[in-house]
């Protein structure tokens, strides 16, 4: 029988949710969050996974006294893994793959890492790629290898916690770990060389039920004994996945938060560049996504400083007018144009309604980018904040001239974690009509791609 109430842990780079999705409806119904805070060390930055843990018990036990949970779903952000020893606690912290520190011995890693035609990965920065992660903390540590009995994905980590099976699952170890070969859909000559052979739990596909919670779970929440857990996904992949199931012909879903993640499903063929932060996804089925990507929330909240919105359509006009333009990267070290320095043109504005705009179409153009170099083709479905951020989505539909929607939904993570348990429950969620585009807007797009 179809579980009604989902509740899904979504732990995102930025912040910590747990949401109750109702199935029959695909909405969620209630929605608590917190910072995921990243404490300093020692030994390195690393995530506050007790502090998370004591939040999703208590979110769990006041949706159930609310409302009733039926199943439990989880979906976090990628370039995570937790080392257990063989009791079962961490080996040492999970740490934060933005630490500075993993810079050391990128030289080393990159000697040892298989190329991109077999993982689809490209060698990204700090510890994007789960492997450089473990190639540095076993270098820093020369008894954590020892220690280590169990290698878990990070959404399989909480899984763990909930139900003491261990697993990972396909999603997080295609995206961009090093560890996972797409294309034939198993571990990577990686594992072998960084001595984890045997230790990387089973790969499951996200769907799977994990198992039930334990009884120490079940105490802390008042959750019935048998309530099920699904394996857990990676969050792009959930925002993927309602889509994946209900949708014929090519299209692409762009989620959105800390990154900016593009998912081309059914488009022309390309040869992904790992240079400009392509990469090979793999999809809740198991099957390789061509997909790209940039920081966009980060440099959304780089140049927003904080500052709330202000802007109205009459600003637009005078960005387009005068074309203000911020071109690329504000976070260079990722995206389709790595290396470059962001810029103002012609110059940066002091109005900070001007400003906005002016962010919200850059953002809009690099997105645009990452559809082109995964071979977008059809209708963009825009996932997370900036569904709801208007410039960002007339100027995308300018930019690429094809249908531009967005998902009504809070959240797309944790719709689509949610039905991993029904994936054809409920209608297809709402989407707007494509936004109208004018001349001048095209222009802008075209003068903007000419300049970077």
């Amino acid at each position: 029988m179809t579980p009604r109430h989902v509740a899904v842990l979504d732990l995102g780079k930025t912040n910590a949710k747990i949401a109750l999705v109702d199935l029959q409806t695909r909405a969620e119904i209630d929605v608590a969050t917190r910072p995921n805070t990243v404490l300093p060390g020692p030994p390195y930055a690393h995530f506050d996974t007790e502090g998370h843990w004591a939040f999703f018990l208590a979110g769990l036990r006041r949706l159930h006294q609310s409302h009733g949970v039926d199943a439990i779903s989880i979906t976090t952000h990628g370039a995570c893994a937790a080392l257990l020893d063989g009791t079962g606690n961490l080996a040492a912290p999970v740490i934060d793959y933005e630490d500075p520190a993993l810079a050391e011995f990128r030289a080393e890693y990159a000697a040892l890492r298989p190329p991109f035609s077999e993982t689809g990965a490209p060698h990204l920065p700090l510890g994007l790629n789960i492997g450089a992660q473990l190639h540095w903390q076993f270098r820093r540590d020369p008894g954590l290898a020892g220690r280590v009995a169990h290698l878990v994905t990070w959404p399989q980590y909480w899984g763990f916690r909930l139900t003491g099976r261990l697993a990972t699952d396909v999603t997080s170890l295609g995206c961009h770990t090093d560890l996972w070969n797409p294309s034939a859909g198993r571990f990577s000559g990686l594992v072998a060389t960084l001595g984890l052979t045997g230790k990387i739990a089973p790969a499951l596909h996200s769907g799977e039920i994990l198992g039930m919670v334990t009884p120490a779970t079940a105490a802390a929440t008042g959750l019935r004994p048998d309530t099920p857990v699904a394996c857990g996904i990676h969050d792009s992949n959930a925002s993927l996945l309602p889509h994946l199931n209900s949708r014929q012909g090519p299209f692409s879903v762009v989620s959105t938060g800390t990154w900016v993640v593009v998912m081309t499903v059914g488009g022309r063929q390309v040869t992904l560049d790992p240079a400009r932060d392509t990469l090979v996804n793999v999809n809740a089925r198991g099957a390789p996504v061509p997909s790209a990507r940039f920081m966009g929330g980060r440099e959304y909240e780089v140049i927003r400083a904080g500052r709330a919105p202000v802007a109205v359509p009459q600003d637009a006009e005078s960005v387009v007018a005068q074309r203000l333009m911020l071109l690329p990267s504000v976070v260079p070290e990722c995206g389709p144009f790595p290396g470059r320095a962001a810029r103002w043109l012609p110059e940066e504005p002091q109005n900070p309604a001007l400003r906005e705009v002016a962010l919200g179409y850059y953002l809009a153009l690099m997105t645009a980018e990452c559809l082109a170099l995964t071979g977008g083709q059809g209708p963009a479905i825009v996932e997370g904040p900036f569904a709801r951020n208007r410039f960002f989505l007339d100027m995308l539909a300018a930019a690429r001239d094809q249908p531009v929607l967005t998902s009504a939904s809070q959240t797309g993570t944790a719709i689509g974690a949610a039905l991993l348990f029904a994936p054809m429950a409920g209608p297809e969620p709402r989407q707007d009509a494509p936004h109208p585009v004018s001349p001048e807007l095209r222009a802008y797009a075209a003068a903007w791609r000419a300049l970077v």
